[in-house]
């Protein structure tokens, strides 16, 4: 018998054929990307000097040694679900001084080993960044029979597997704490100072820990984490199926990044998302009163965004890069040191890629 009631049926199916169609494309191509961090060294950064946040030297790769990396392999046995993580950590720390930590989610077909442009940099710049692998919906769905890959992507589209990836991030963050609580990382970590960031599917993961709240079979599902201070948003989708995007995520309280170009579409026959889609979440993302900033990049693409290389332009894709994750550094900066000028001077630097800016991010 199935279990749903035909509303609720409904609404699933709208969820996972839209979301599916609208994850393919940043998701195909990954299985190539992902690939394991490579060590690479810079002075570590330390969030509370703003002034060394925007020097030109900074905006260069991490130079070999800035940085360590650690893979755990991590089950949690309630859910029977393996949690796999790559964890990034400076390479030094100054004595005493707990590290602010990003909670990384990925995109569909990802893994721990992508979007280590992110981790790699953050790491070099004084942040612990913990890379989180979805098993559900990561770089396994490009694997097998190709004539399955619609219906595996759909399968990682559903609801359950949505939520799923939500309680793998908070998972995560446990289980990463406890062992800093027992003096297994060489690193204090900074409870106060803890962000979540994703991108595409990813940002929706980010989102629910962050504060959405979705409604299902009559049932309004809440996945806050209340250790998450901050948000980054990289290219997210709506929440397709879901009821009204703008009464999902206005109960979201804590501060947000957006992240998007006038280029980050989806278009596959019968289905298109643009930029649009991004830009409305940011206006109702927390309501009228919420601290945020939106980032719109000219052109570029949805999976520019990813460690792939070659999307968004060959020349404006690594521009790009350097540029989100300077904002994200900047917007933590802005958030977690009170560093409101930061991303001003960021806007400064970065003028000629952006099409838009704007920002209302309160103390």
């Amino acid at each position: 018998m199935d279990p749903n009631p035909p509303a609720a049926q409904r609404a699933s199916l709208q969820w996972a054929l839209a979301l599916a169609a609208a994850l393919i494309a940043a998701g195909a191509g990954l299985h190539t990307a992902a690939r394991a961090a490579q060590s690479a060294p810079h002075t570590p950064h330390t969030p509370a000097a703003p002034a060394a946040e925007f020097a030109p030297e900074a905006a260069a790769e991490p130079e070999a040694g800035a940085y360590t990396t650690r893979t755990f392999d991590w089950t949690d046995t309630q859910r029977a679900r393996a949690v796999p993580v790559r964890l990034y950590l400076p390479a030094q720390a100054a004595a005493g001084e707990a590290l602010p930590l990003v909670v990384f989610s990925h995109g569909i077909g990802g893994s721990r080993d992508g979007y280590s442009y992110l981790g790699r940099h953050f790491a070099a710049r004084g942040y612990a960044s913990l890379h989180v692998q979805h098993v559900g919906s990561d770089r396994q769905l490009w694997r097998g029979n190709p004539f399955g890959l619609v219906s595996r992507l759909t399968e990682a589209a559903q609801p359950a597997e949505a939520l799923a990836r939500a309680r793998d991030l908070s998972y995560a963050l446990d289980r990463l704490l406890e062992l800093e609580q027992r003096g297994a990382l060489g690193v204090r970590l900074d409870r106060a100072r803890i962000a979540a960031a994703g991108h595409s599917y990813g940002a929706n993961t980010t989102m629910l820990a962050a504060g959405a709240e979705v409604e299902l079979e009559g049932r309004v599902l809440r996945m806050r984490d209340p250790r998450i201070r901050a948000a980054i948003l990289i290219s997210a989708p709506p929440f397709y199926g879901w009821a009204d995007p703008a009464k999902i995520v206005a109960p979201v309280s804590i501060p947000t990044l957006h992240i998007t170009a006038t280029g980050d579409e989806i278009r596959i026959p019968g289905y298109f998302s643009g930029v649009s889609d991004r830009i409305e979440l940011y206006r109702a993302m927390g309501g009228a009163t919420a601290s945020k900033a939106l980032v719109v990049f000219k052109d570029g693409s949805h999976s520019m965004f990813t460690d792939r290389a070659g999307t968004g332009g060959v020349s404006l894709n690594p521009a790009v890069k350097l540029a989100t994750r300077e904002a994200a550094l900047a917007f933590l900066s802005g958030v977690f040191e009170r560093n409101t000028a930061a991303l001003d001077r960021w806007q400064d630097r970065y003028r000629a890629l952006l099409s838009g800016f704007e920002r209302s991010l309160r103390q």
